[in-house]
């Protein structure tokens, strides 16, 4: 049976590590209330002198939004930080994948062209963190072949 198998090298390890750390400064400002002001007002500040439109003005429900994307991100940024396996980077390649697929909605929809940057880095480290599975005959599962980097197995890794 063909399985994916999982990718070992210390650069995945690094990739997925970095990814973590781009989510963690990026998104930590979108965690609360009054650093998601303080963001918006650069992002929008910014976009303008770059010649891009200006972000809609803020509103509770944007806010809710952003603030709960961001304290998601950072959770998951830090846990890939603290602890990067080769799943997180699968999982994150495919979270990225969402991410830059909405994104190129609201692109195509007239969302401001700053948000051009942000779509690049996901497709990049979507990528990056992607190719490395690949599909070969008799390679163990997903889990099975994957331990975490301390050595353990899955099984006592979890307890």
């Amino acid at each position: 049976m063909s399985r994916l198998r999982t990718p070992t090298h210390p650069t995945y390890f690094r990739v997925v590590r970095a990814s973590a750390w781009y989510d963690l400064v990026v998104t930590a400002g979108f965690a609360t209330p009054w650093t998601y002001a303080l963001v918006h007002d650069a992002l929008s500040s910014g976009g303008q002198a770059l010649g891009f439109d200006a972000l809609p003005e803020l509103d509770t429900w944007q806010i809710l939004f952003a603030n709960l994307m961001g304290s998601v991100v950072v959770v998951w940024a830090v846990l890939r930080i603290v602890r990067p396996l080769p799943e997180h980077g699968l999982f994150d390649g495919i979270a990225r994948t969402l991410f830059a697929t909405w994104q190129a909605y609201a692109l195509a929809h007239g969302a401001s062209r700053l948000l051009w940057m942000f779509f690049g880095i996901e497709v990049a480290f979507g990528v990056l963190q992607l190719v490395p599975w690949r599909w070969g005959r008799n390679a163990g599962s997903v889990i099975n072949d994957a331990s975490p980097t301390d050595g353990r197995s899955f099984d006592t890794a979890s307890r």
